[in-house]
């Protein structure tokens, strides 16, 4: 089986797809909370960038965070002190914070847990394009103590005017401030009392998009975590396409109305790894590629007992990176498959990329299946192949990694992405996102 895709400045789909725990309880919110929605900003949306040039600015953007992941899957840092988590992202939400509100930028990161933003008065705050939040001028703020649900959840606490915290990330940023709640607003949405790091000691450059984070982990501080209904969705648009992406939030997370019948929607049982309990684990069992299963070896993508190994989710991460072994599979299926010559150069910073005919208006591509517990996710070829005629390049969309695997966020365009905390399953639905 083949895709038939339309080169042009970047890659155009011909055919679309087919419709085909810790404790989370910290905190009580009122049950008439439903959910609510909130609108997402890439990163480098408002630059005149090529769909090669956004994938290069944020493979290198998060090549420090990617790094720390890894290390972070492997067995001999399972025991360290003070837990790093994943740190920033490529997506921004607009949120408020405080009575009155104040509204500021937010980077949303599934692979971390801890909601927080810069405070006064700051110590060490990097720049960022809105006022500074004062607590102390904000009707509705106050500081956990030391015995809350929360601050006993924090890797690193100390006490001495409250909950005070330290959350380091994998890009080597850190937040150290004081542990609060505060009324939250999203859209026209108020949550009351959720808790949240006053950052007063803000250090390293993963977060200067933002004015803080929104952790979207499976963890007890999480935004998710914190809710009545613990599960949110995602959908992002193209690569290279300058229209807001969409977050759904509690009861709204799976309210997605799409058309065709219900087989269009997989579902996945979520894994937890208690070494790395924020992040989002999953089940892959093989791969198909252009109507051939692999010969992946059995337990390539299976999480280990002492917590190294297995496949996480992530909005954060760009691409999708598969263990050694079975990328070097994928990649020698595609050079039998693709009728293109390889081309060596390594320009584009991606592991395989094939030359383009000078004046080829068409190109088949083997189609590409992921076989995850319970349910076979077949990617539309924009989801793992980028063209550009201009450079005469045609590229795959994933490299590979050492031990854990991730499923990046090109790979998931173009589709509702729910977590469900209480069910433990995460479910994905073709769906056009610009029109959500």
């Amino acid at each position: 089986m083949a895709w038939k895709i339309l080169v042009a400045l970047a890659i155009s789909v011909l055919f679309v797809a087919p419709s085909c725990s810790t404790s989370r309880r910290a905190l009580n919110h009122p049950a008439a909370e439903t959910g609510f929605r909130i609108t997402l900003k890439h990163i480098d949306s408002e630059k005149n960038f090529t769909k090669f040039e956004h994938l290069q600015h944020a493979m290198k953007r998060g090549q420090h965070r990617l790094s720390r992941m890894f290390s972070l899957a492997a067995s001999e840092e399972s025991d360290v002190q003070s837990p790093v988590h994943a740190g920033s992202g490529e997506f921004l939400m607009e949120l408020s914070i405080g009575t009155p509100p104040e509204s500021y930028p937010a980077i949303m990161d599934t692979g971390s847990d801890l909601i927080w933003t810069q405070c006064k008065p700051c110590e060490q705050c990097f720049d960022q394009s809105t006022p500074i939040f004062d607590p102390k001028k904000s009707s509705s703020f106050s500081k956990l103590s030391c015995k809350s649900a929360l601050c006993e959840a924090l890797p690193t606490s100390s006490c001495s005017d409250g909950c005070e915290y330290l959350y380091a990330y994998g890009d080597y940023s850190s937040t150290q401030g004081v542990l609060g709640t505060e009324t939250f607003t999203f859209g026209k949405v108020s949550v009351p009392n959720i808790g949240f790091g006053c950052g007063e000691d803000n250090e390293g450059s993963g977060f200067t998009q933002g004015a803080g984070l929104v952790g979207l982990g499976r963890g007890p501080l999480s935004l998710v975590s914190q809710l009545s209904e613990p599960k949110f969705s995602y959908c992002l648009t193209s690569v290279d396409d300058s229209k807001t992406s969409t977050l759904l939030m509690g009861s709204l997370a799976s309210s997605v109305n799409t058309p065709g019948s219900s087989n269009a929607i997989k579902t996945t049982p979520l894994i937890k790894n208690p070494s790395q309990p924020s992040f989002y684990y999953l089940s892959l069992e093989g791969i198909t590629i252009g109507g051939t299963k692999l010969p992946i070896k059995k337990g390539t993508f299976a999480l280990n007992n002492d917590g190294s190994g297995g496949m996480i989710i992530d909005s954060g991460t760009t691409i999708t990176y598969l263990e050694q072994s079975a990328f070097d599979l994928v990649k020698k299926a595609f050079v039998s498959q693709t009728k293109l010559s390889v081309d060596d150069s390594g320009s584009t910073g991606l592991d395989l990329c094939f030359t383009l005919p000078s004046k080829a208006n068409d190109i088949e591509v083997p189609n590409f299946v992921f076989h995850f517990d319970g349910a076979d996710l077949e990617l539309p070829a924009e989801n793992y192949m980028i063209a550009d005629s201009s450079m005469g390049l045609m590229c795959l969309a994933m490299g590979s990694s050492s031990g854990m695997s991730i499923f990046g966020n090109t790979q998931q365009q173009n589709m509702v992405v729910l977590h469900d905390l209480d069910k433990e399953t995460l479910s994905f639905i073709p769906t056009q996102c610009d029109q959500l």
